[in-house]
């Protein structure tokens, strides 16, 4: 399993942070208005918040993993509810390759692949450096072209 760019622990423990901040201040402005604890209660949510956050974010990256094989690609993910994916190349529709703000200033970029089926069905692999993002676009591209059945073969 190819593992995702260190880089994206960044990105993960930012939006985790993040999370952890506004929810703490939420908890500080509710305690203050109608149950006046202390005003510590806001920091140590935050601290308490923080710390699951950068657990979550190690081991999210550590399970996290990706592999091109012959006729599909296969993701490995999950912290509390472990998924592995199997996404045959004859199910592929298009790939594309995004750099959101927040990635682009981290250096990093994700590939979708986007599938035949449901609704939502796709799957994302984050975490990818803009050169190999590109090139596993193109590679997911490639084998799924070769996938396909051919218009003459299905005529015959």
């Amino acid at each position: 399993m190819e593992r995702l760019d260190p880089r994206v622990r960044i990105v993960w423990l930012g939006g985790s942070l993040l999370t952890a901040l506004v929810v703490a201040v939420a908890v500080g402005i509710a305690d203050r208005r109608w149950f006046e604890i202390g005003v510590w209660v806001g920091p140590v949510v935050f601290v308490v918040l923080a710390l699951i956050g950068v657990g979550y974010t190690l081991q999210r990256y550590r399970v996290w993993g990706f592999d091109i094989e012959a006729d599909a690609v296969t993701l490995e993910r999950g912290v509390v509810t472990r998924v592995n994916s199997v996404v045959p190349f004859v199910r592929v529709q298009h790939v594309d390759s995004q750099r959101g703000p927040i990635e682009r200033l981290a250096g990093l970029s994700s590939v979708v692949v986007y599938t035949a089926g449901s609704r939502g069905a796709d799957v994302t692999i984050p975490g990818l450096r803009p050169e190999r993002a590109e090139t596993i676009q193109a590679e997911l591209r490639r084998l799924a072209t070769e996938s396909e059945p051919g218009e003459l073969e299905d005529a015959v």
